[in-house]
């Protein structure tokens, strides 16, 4: 039995990382440049990257419309880091002329722990997860702000002055992390996006 076809937009950012993560959870793995690729996709992910010239791109290549109307439809969809900020309702700190998707009710800040903390790494008790806690890198990752009454916390972050933080979000068919689960070895959350759409099917 093969898996659902699953996308990873592929403008810009970390591409190659999760098309090998979804390939190893069971996924057949498309990169997604044009609406008819948006089209024929079960699931789309949104990788990390830098978030306003993926706004930038989308517009540029017309991609923007096929993908909220999608994701408007119930196409499931998993953002990681940049990918976050995309599918987010609101995002502060970022240009005027930046676009979202709005695919789930929560209101991010980009860059928000840049300043303070530049890039770490912390261990993560996720939700739905099975095993020891995940391994999670943040770079120069948005931070949850607000989430909205049908938004499930499934992370925060357990110690440091990142303490109490929101890391990781699911609305429905939607998911989002601040942080990057492509950038290891550990396949769990990919998994669990995987089935999701499987499920869906």
């Amino acid at each position: 039995m093969t898996g659902p076809t699953i996308g990873v937009l592929a403008l810009q950012g970390g591409v190659r990382e999760h098309l090998e993560a979804l390939e190893a959870a069971g996924a057949i793995a498309v990169p997604v440049r044009r609406a008819s690729e948006v089209a024929a996709v079960d699931g789309l992910v949104l990788p990390g990257g830098e978030s306003t010239t993926m706004s930038n791109l989308l517009l540029a290549f017309d991609l923007y419309e096929p993908i909220r109307q999608r994701l408007a439809e119930g196409l499931p969809a998993y953002g990681s880091c940049a990918g976050m900020i995309l599918l987010a309702d609101e995002v502060l700190d970022t240009r005027p002329d930046a676009v979202s998707f709005g695919a789930i009710d929560i209101t991010v800040r980009r860059n928000a722990f840049g300043r303070q903390i530049d890039s770490f790494e912390a261990d993560l008790a996720v939700t739905g997860l099975e095993g020891d806690p995940m391994r999670a890198v943040f770079i120069r990752a948005p931070l949850v702000e607000r989430v909205g009454d049908a938004v499930e916390v499934l992370a925060t972050v357990a110690e440091g002055p990142a303490a109490g933080r929101i890391v990781a979000v699911r609305s429905g068919q939607v998911l989002a992390t601040s942080f990057h689960p492509e950038m290891t070895g550990d396949r769990r959350l990919h998994r669990q996006f995987v089935d999701l759409v499987a499920q869906r099917g």
